[in-house]
């Protein structure tokens, strides 16, 4: 049966972290492993980013909705993913409509627009991580998976534990963040698959 899991990476062309991701979604298409997921984090494939007045607040809405209907969320995490900013300009954060003017997503040639988000509301408890903050996306993502109490799977794009790459909003998981790469008998780097399909809690 297959398992809806969103994957959530640094996806910079020269340092990101898409070689992971690349090995996560062959497993799950190829005929020769059993996880059988559907990535849930291709949010520019037939998504809100299409419409040309998509902003940030939009793109993390989109988030929520694609974490929410997952059953795990995977954070690959590398060595410059602590530093990442991505998302956590939004002005609209603890200012007035009138101040803030935004730059709709991928349209930075086209200049800024004003905010289109009338009011803003507090999230309760139970609500949603809410999407106007100023939080990275990466952070935001994270939040919003914690929040939603989802299985939680992170995972070190490196051969070996590197503590020190893990932002300060994911400490609390440091004892359970694993390698991804692992060696095969012939010294070749591999993705560990037995450890992805036993936390995804595949047979």
């Amino acid at each position: 049966m297959s398992k809806q899991v969103y994957i959530s990476a640094d996806y910079s062309e020269d340092s990101g972290d898409r070689e992971v991701v690349e090995v996560l979604n062959q497993w799950g298409t190829d005929d020769n492993h059993k996880v059988d997921f559907i990535d849930m984090s291709k949010v520019a494939s037939g998504s809100v980013s299409n419409d040309p007045d998509c902003c940030i607040c939009d793109l993390k809405s989109e988030f929520n909705r694609q974490i929410n209907a997952s059953s795990a969320v995977i954070f690959i995490v590398g060595d410059k993913t602590a530093s990442r900013t991505a998302g956590s300009n939004c002005l609209r954060a603890g200012n007035s409509q009138m101040f803030c003017e935004c730059t709709p997503y991928k349209q930075n040639t086209n200049g800024t627009k004003p905010c289109k988000v009338i009011s803003t509301v507090t999230p309760g408890p139970n609500d949603n991580v809410g999407n106007i903050n100023s939080f990275s996306y990466l952070k935001h993502e994270f939040e919003q998976a914690k929040k939603k109490e989802k299985n939680i799977i992170i995972l070190y794009n490196s051969l070996r534990k590197e503590s020190s790459w893990l932002p300060s909003y994911m400490k609390d998981f440091e004892n359970d963040a694993v390698p991804f790469w692992i060696r095969n008998m012939y010294g070749t780097k591999v993705g560990n698959y037995s450890y992805i399909k036993e936390v995804l809690g595949y047979d």
